[in-house]
């Protein structure tokens, strides 16, 4: 996950007025009738889509497409929407009506930075997977196509960046053929878990050193007090368990001298903790944790839908780590998900090679940029491609002492702003 590095300006107040316009699409039709675009831009608005938006996912969304729930963004709506009249992203979410029946949601948000008008998914930072729900339509690649003219005509973008594309997702096949750019490209690995009867069966893809290796540890960790596991989807246990996670994972990033302005966020730790304890729209996140004499010493926050666990983030106590308190909760983890019944294991990316270690295959996701103008075509070339990379590569090259005094600085910086 990462935030914008630039500094945001102003709000945007010379958008085209003409938001809540219809626009009739003739090219996408179902039984003869016609696709209506809209603009979502109001918190409203987007809270009275709830029951359409529900019965689309049901009937549409695909098991990778978890982080476009609607319970899952009204959630990111409470901690990430600026408070009216503040700068920051802004609704742009444009839908498709075909006799009065949701047949397209693409969740986008607007936001303004210096000169740039921007378009990015609704969901950043917390979502790891960029994409549209649509319905089976016979012109759904015509109705997506007309839908990206209408937001960026509307909201009067300068670039649209869209982070974290699945190169299976529905959106994928568009961006080439806008000339999207590539600005940055990784792997997400993943366990296919139907692929064995059950989990002893699985795990003999490991070698057998790797097993040895994980049952040594786990007597290790047993030798240090009784050892056993916590599951939570919802209340105050989960929202705690979450608490002590981002307190691991700081440390674990400090220890390392890593830069994550987006877990640096303290709006990041409040909807963690939020959609984690909350039993109201639920998202179908959970908590797992192992404990030893009841003290946490490994946490997993992660995310089912539909057959599918992304885990969101895994991370361990520094005083359990000659332990391997993590691998063992991963081992734990897979082990839970296919007494379960899930198919797919996801570990989102990017492809950390503890990850790979475990994974029987991994998918590209990839960063995209699509200028509308001269002015995002600069954004997207100069800031997204080049200012980035070489921040990327300053910061890679820097010892990690250096590092870590940067980290304690942003994360003073992320707290006074929050």
């Amino acid at each position: 996950m990462s935030a914008s590095a630039l500094p945001l300006a102003r709000e945007c107040t010379d958008q085209p007025q003409a938001w809540g316009t219809l626009h009739v699409l003739p090219g996408a039709s179902l039984s003869g009738a016609h696709a209506a675009l809209d603009l979502v831009t109001t918190r409203d608005e987007f809270n009275a889509l709830e029951r359409s938006w529900n019965a689309l996912f049901e009937r549409a969304s695909r098991d990778t497409q978890l982080f476009q729930s609607f319970n899952w963004l009204w959630h990111w709506a409470n901690h990430f929407l600026p408070k009216q009249g503040s700068s920051g992203p802004q609704l742009a979410i444009v839908t498709a009506h075909i006799d009065d029946r949701l047949v397209m949601v693409w969740p986008l948000v607007s936001e303004r930075v210096g000169p740039v008008t921007k378009l990015t998914w609704m969901g950043d930072p917390v979502s790891q997977y960029g994409d549209v729900l649509i319905d089976d339509l016979p012109d759904a690649s015509d109705l997506l196509r007309e839908a990206w003219t209408f937001v960026t005509r509307r909201t009067g973008a300068n670039v649209v960046q869209l982070r974290k594309v699945r190169e299976d997702s529905v959106i994928a096949p568009l961006l080439p053929a806008l000339g999207a750019r590539i600005t940055t490209e990784l792997k997400a690995p993943y366990l296919d878990l139907t692929s064995a009867p059950d989990f002893a069966e699985y795990e003999k893809r490991y070698s057998s050193g790797a097993r040895r290796n994980r049952k040594r540890q786990r007597r290790r960790l047993e030798e240090r007090g009784t050892i056993a596991l916590e599951w939570h989807t919802n209340g105050a246990r989960a929202e705690a368990l979450t608490a002590n996670a981002f307190t691991f994972k700081h440390a674990w990033l400090r220890q390392r001298g890593i830069v994550s302005p987006a877990l640096a966020d303290p709006r990041t730790v409040r909807f963690f903790g939020d959609v984690t304890r909350s039993d109201t729209r639920p998202a179908g996140c959970h908590v797992f944790a192992l404990t030893c004499d009841g003290r946490p010493v490994a946490l997993e926050i992660g995310l089912r839908c539909k057959g599918r666990t992304a885990i969101h983030i895994i991370t361990y106590d520094l005083d359990y780590e000659k332990t391997a308190a993590g691998s063992l909760l991963m081992e734990d983890s897979i082990h839970r998900a296919k007494d379960d019944g899930i198919a797919v294991f996801d570990l989102l990316a990017p492809g950390d090679g503890y990850k790979l270690e475990w994974a029987d295959d991994a998918i590209v996701v990839r960063d995209w940029a699509v200028p509308t103008s001269l002015l995002g075509r600069a954004y997207a070339v100069v800031y997204l491609g080049l200012a980035k990379t070489a921040v990327k590569r300053t910061l890679d090259a820097m010892p990690v002492g250096a590092r870590r005094k940067l980290t304690e600085a942003l994360n003073r910086m992320s707290k006074s702003k929050g």
